[in-house]
């Protein structure tokens, strides 16, 4: 029997474990969510945008201090190179998915 307790105990223990973890990303959803602008699509596209040229702007900028000699970190330039690479590929994955809708949308009849 002292098994069988000390599984009720680790049991116990993991859903105690899991109700908190549950909690705090609760929590946190409702602050991110509160802290989100109440802007459209629009917006928000339009905001996405410019953190993808400012990761090319930054990529760069880096790449250029790297070639001049100024900058010897290898791996921040690697790192920058695979964001701003990463971020073009998928805002133009969700440009090809918004025209396909746009396609979609034209093709409809009212």
């Amino acid at each position: 029997m002292i098994v069988k307790s000390v599984a009720m105990q680790a049991y116990q223990n993991a859903l105690k474990l899991q109700h908190n973890a549950q909690s705090k990303i609760g929590a946190n959803f409702k602050s991110s969510a509160a802290a989100a602008p109440q802007g459209g699509f629009m917006d928000a596209l339009k905001g996405n945008l410019e953190k993808v040229n400012d990761m090319q702007n930054s990529k760069s900028e880096l790449v250029t201090s790297f070639a001049a000699g100024k900058e010897q970190n290898v791996h921040e330039l690697m790192i920058s190179l695979q964001k701003a690479g990463l971020a073009m590929s998928m805002t133009s994955a969700v440009r090809s998915k918004i025209m396909a809708s746009y396609q979609e949308l034209t093709k409809m009849q009212f």
